[in-house]
């Protein structure tokens, strides 16, 4: 889904805006709270997908590897 650099520069991205917006005091509006909270949840989600896959394609090599 993502790599890992963009995974990584999705969540500078998320602090550098909560800093930012934090300093102007517009944390509290819709709008950058929306884009906030997407950006965070498509970290989250890329994180678990990751993992999923990584188990599934471990574990079907190694029973590949058995057989």
């Amino acid at each position: 889904m993502l790599s890992n650099k963009q995974s990584i520069a999705l969540t500078g991205f998320m602090v550098f805006g909560i800093f930012v917006f934090g300093i102007l005091d517009i944390l509290d509006h819709f709008i950058v709270l929306t884009l906030l909270t997407l950006v965070f949840f498509s970290i989250v989600v890329n994180l678990f997908y990751v993992k999923y896959t990584s188990r599934k394609e471990n574990h079907s090599s190694i029973t590949k590897t058995k057989l």
